[in-house]
């Protein structure tokens, strides 16, 4: 087989082709979970504030989906790396079969923790009735995310990650048009309120999980799967979980934080757990585009890394931690300049306005250097180094984040609370330098220095 591009290919040019198509997806998805808020937010503050409450489950689905999905990822293009071809195919193949057991994992819990879940919450009737619909619904029918995220992995892992951008593309686009008609009962059909955003999001996770197999299929030759005599193999699981496993801890500490300030929250008011979950959903907006980054420079790192390519490596890093700090400055300008058309978007009482526009000013002072946090950590993640990021993360959120926020909120002033993020920013920016100076010592600074070869010439006489 000729080389993969990742090998090959300039590396500012191999950033832009892999991780573009990603930060476009990223973004469409990002609106997606904006414009399904705006709709929510169109039944009442109440439907919005149990959607939000609902958000640290969810965000734990994600962990397991995506955390997975980077030790497959990053195994899987080591693996390509070093030429393992058949390696990587048994990699792939495991890394489906851990998407099933990890539905079946959510099927259960749908049917059991819902309803607790929301009344350790709240004790309003119509924010638990709707929060255990839309939830139920969510978990119940979130195979075709597995599946979705897990494909895409594959073909992220290849270097195919135009294919994925189609594949997150369709899903959110379906997901956005149907929500509405599902939400307020367009064209003849019943009007489901927030069981019908639940019902929106399932059927475009499902579509878009077709199509990401059929993709994998017909479109990405560097894997060859067969499931005929499939077997488990403990070995190739546990080097996906190893990093794996710190990935989803770190992804799943962010459903602890979420679950905590909004029992902080929701003791100021129901309207203050509302801004915060708008906060969230117009952050994704922002986070998102790095997030892309991130997924397309996890197989450039582990690819070159797996060839004891260092100069591709130390390029590599250089130019995603520059990009992800400068979208993450142009979303700095935009929150400080229009916090009130964005809170707008979602049918904002003046009360909301008055906790909101403070809200989204001081966390959004953070941004630069959560730009460079999230690229650190995922450098990490692709030496297979994830106990690093998984450091950051507990440092960050429940060392210094919540016990602040805690803190902040006993002076009866719900703006003190905002500013733990910018705090538990600044500490998580001192561990990630350390880190990766530490990391270059000790793993990149060792690889081979690489060695220009010129091929001889022959001059005829």
């Amino acid at each position: 087989m000729t080389e993969n591009k990742m090998g090959t290919l300039p590396i500012n040019k191999l950033i832009l082709s892999m991780s573009l198509p990603m930060m476009i997806s990223m973004v469409i998805q990002s609106l997606y979970n904006i414009v399904d808020s705006m709709f929510v937010a169109q039944l009442g503050e109440e439907a919005l504030t149990a959607v939000s409450l609902a958000f640290p489950i969810q965000n734990l689905m994600i962990a397991v989906m995506v955390g997975t999905g980077v030790g497959m990822n990053a195994l899987l293009s080591r693996n390509l790396g070093e030429k393992k071809f058949v390696e990587a195919n048994k990699t792939a193949l495991n890394g489906v079969f851990l998407a099933v057991v990890h539905y079946i994992l959510f099927l259960v819990l749908s049917l059991t923790i819902v309803r607790p879940f929301f009344l350790a919450q709240t004790s309003d009737p119509e924010i638990v009735r709707s929060g255990i619909s839309y939830l139920s619904i969510v978990m119940a029918f979130s195979l075709g995310q597995f599946f979705q995220v897990t494909y895409e992995r594959l073909l992220q892992s290849t270097g195919r990650t135009i294919y994925s951008m189609w594949t997150q593309g369709l899903g959110a686009v379906i997901n956005i048009v149907l929500d509405p008609i599902l939400i307020f009962g367009w064209f003849g059909l019943p009007r489901m309120g927030v069981a019908g955003a639940a019902w929106a999001t399932v059927i475009g996770q499902g579509v878009a999980a077709g199509l990401a197999m059929y993709l994998n299929a017909k479109k990405n030759p560097d894997l060859q799967m067969d499931f005929r005599g499939f077997r488990p193999q403990k070995s190739i699981i546990r080097e996906i979980y190893s990093v794996g496993v710190p990935s989803i801890v770190m992804t799943s500490i962010s459903s602890v934080t979420t679950f905590s300030l909004n029992m902080i929250l929701i003791q100021f008011s129901s309207t203050a757990t509302a801004v915060f979950g708008v906060y969230y959903k117009l952050q994704s907006f922002v986070f998102m585009p790095v997030f892309g980054l991130t997924n397309g420079i996890i197989p450039i790192l582990s690819y070159n890394y797996g060839a004891k390519k260092k100069q591709r490596i130390l390029e590599a890093m250089k130019l995603s931690i520059i990009y992800a700090m400068g979208v993450m400055l142009m979303g700095l300008v935009i929150f400080q300049v229009f916090p009130v058309q964005l809170l707008s978007l979602f049918n904002a009482s003046s009360e909301m306005m008055a906790i909101g526009v403070p809200a989204i000013r001081t966390i959004s002072l953070c941004f630069v250097l959560a730009g460079f946090n999230i690229l650190a950590s995922t450098i990490y993640q692709a030496f297979g180094k994830g106990m690093l990021s998984l450091s950051v993360s507990v440092t960050r959120q429940l060392v210094v984040l919540v016990p602040l926020a805690y803190l902040f909120s006993l002076t009866g002033n719900i703006q003190a609370v905002w500013w733990s993020y910018p705090a538990a920013e600044l500490v998580a920016t001192a561990l990630c330098v350390y880190f990766i100076r530490m990391l270059h010592k000790r793993v990149i600074s060792q690889l081979p220095e690489e060695l220009n070869v010129e091929m001889p010439v022959t001059i005829k006489k």
